[in-house]
């Protein structure tokens, strides 16, 4: 009898500590859903923060401060509080970690990637398609005080990459795509004529005739010493773009791998070929594709467009000394082509997303200031910093931005060719773009992709041998590193999985572990002393 209620007492007390520990690790899980208020509360104050990613680029860190500036005159109530990060995967880190404890920021700006993450914690993050039809504070609502695009003014194809599980996450801040800085210069030089449209055929050739070498060892084309003709910086697209391009398989919106396929396997045979013979690299293998090109070390330089302001002889960014600086003629491209008829190309960029305060109207206050943030003012502005394009078609039909494309050349900063033709070259591709599929597990397998690029190369130059056997060992290898068999619905095991264990439901399964414990102890305590009687 004593056992029994004693046994009741301990269960009874795990009962009552349980729910304080879950509430404690996982403040958001008590969360109610966004309801949208009636009408917006003018006579409170707000103070809502705003998390977003800054290159050192001062320009764009005074855009941030005069965008929130004139938003506070208009919402005199409303302070917005900046804070500043040089690294997407920082902001990514420093959310997850907030999640367990409800102190996420309002708004930061992110990747649809890392918001299918952010969702795993229940109400989180707030679902906008009810906000973008608003009548009185959606996108254009009559409530705005300002000049809100309306929906159908957002880049439908930009818009689309903000969309988990049928459902508007996000807003799209501004966007960009890769593009292909060419030497041309150096092509001409070679025999070759820059073709509107590479294919990678051409790259592959005149990659591998710059690796030419005079009889002293320097490379023919810039008689120096080093000459990386093709550089990659995100392997993770080129992977991505080339499987799309060959109308391959990648993954599917529910979250099936399907990355591992005969394209994927043939196309990185390739890769170890011009890997092999050095005319093939890597920013993570060799350093910014940027530098290299400024040097006259590289010919064909895979970046994003947002990255033009580094690329080219007279880039108002570069990054070496003046003395290393060797002058040619820059082309910008798209990336390189299986089909130059029918091209297709990534669209990638930040967005913007918000979280769940528990309080609508503090809600509906950062709403208001993620609207703002897609104004022609702050548009414009910062596209103009970098080779970004406006996600609106008000701001990109707009006069001042069409004044803007208009003086291309006019000086090396702000109207800096390269820069321009790299925005041009979006604007005139939008229907070209395309987005991956989005879901909880999407961002590792976006780096698994690169990272089968990345090992090969680098296997080829240990003089490893890349055949069969190599690549089935790397399949595993990289499924393993990222975990893809807990990610999604996985094709191989038919297993769905809901990806890692958030920080407070791995510390409630331990706080269970150790209930159990306690309890197997006492019960088998308990039955040594009645043995023992």
């Amino acid at each position: 009898m004593m056992f029994t209620k004693k046994f009741t007492a301990f269960l009874l007390s795990a009962a009552v500590t349980l729910p304080f520990v879950l509430t404690g690790c996982h403040g958001s899980r008590g969360l109610d859903p966004f309801v949208i208020p009636e009408e917006f509360d003018t006579s409170r104050n707000y103070e809502i923060t705003f998390w977003a990613k800054n290159d050192t680029n001062k320009t764009q860190t005074d855009i941030y401060h005069q965008a929130i500036e004139d938003f506070q005159a208009i919402y005199p109530n409303i302070t917005v509080n900046l804070r500043l990060y040089t690294d997407y995967s920082r902001i990514y880190n420093d959310v997850i970690t907030n999640i367990s404890t409800n102190t996420t920021p309002n708004v930061c700006i992110t990747y649809p990637d890392h918001i299918a993450t952010y969702r795993t914690g229940t109400n989180v993050v707030v679902p906008l398609d009810e906000l973008f039809a608003n009548e009185k504070y959606g996108l254009g609502g009559s409530e705005v005080r300002f000049d809100s695009p309306a929906k159908d003014e957002i880049i439908p194809q930009f818009l689309s990459e903000c969309v988990i599980d049928g459902t508007h996450y996000a807003l799209p801040f501004m966007r960009s795509t890769e593009a292909c800085y060419v030497n041309k210069t150096y092509v001409e030089a070679l025999g070759y004529t820059v073709p509107d449209v590479l294919t990678w055929d051409f790259v592959w050739e005149v990659s591998e005739a710059a690796t030419e070498k005079n009889a002293d060892g320097t490379f023919r084309i810039n008689g120096q010493n080093v000459m990386l003709p093709f550089i990659y910086k995100s392997t993770d697209n080129m992977m991505i773009q080339v499987l799309r391009q060959k109308g391959a398989d990648y993954s599917t919106a529910e979250g099936d791998i399907l990355l591992f396929n005969d394209t994927t396997e043939e196309f990185l045979y390739t890769v170890a070929e011009h890997a092999a013979t050095e005319a093939f690299t890597t920013f993570k293998i060799s350093s910014y594709p940027a530098n290299f090109l400024n040097a006259g070390q590289c010919i064909f330089a895979v970046d994003s467009t947002a990255g033009a302001t580094w690329m080219g002889t007279d880039a108002p960014l570069s990054d070496i000394s003046e003395e290393n600086l060797v002058r040619f003629e820059t082309a910008v491209r798209m990336i390189p082509q299986f089909d130059p008829d029918n091209p297709a190309m990534i669209s990638q960029g930040p967005s913007v997303c918000m979280f769940n305060k528990g309080d609508p109207q503090e809600v509906l206050a950062s709403w208001l200031f993620m609207q703002y943030l897609l104004t022609n003012d702050v548009q414009i502005a910062y596209s103009g910093t970098e080779g970004y394009v406006p996600v609106t078609s008000k701001a990109q039909s707009s006069g001042e931005y069409q004044d803007y494309l208009s003086r291309s050349g006019e000086d090396n900063d702000h109207y800096y060719s390269v820069k321009l033709d790299a925005a041009k070259l979006l604007l005139d591709h939008t229907d070209d773009t395309f987005v991956t599929p989005v879901f909880n597990g999407s961002a590792s397998l976006r780096s698994a992709a690169g990272q089968l690029i990345e090992n090969v190369t680098k296997s080829v130059r240990r003089s490893e041998t890349v055949d069969d056997a190599y690549m089935e060992t790397l399949y595993a290898d990289i499924t393993s590193l990222y975990r893809l068999d807990s990610v999604g619905t996985s094709v191989s095991t038919g297993k769905t999985d809901l990806g890692p264990l958030p920080p407070a439901a791995a510390a409630l399964l331990s706080v269970l572990g150790i209930t159990w414990a306690g309890i197997l102890v006492y019960c088998g305590r308990e039955l040594w002393k009645k043995r023992k009687k």
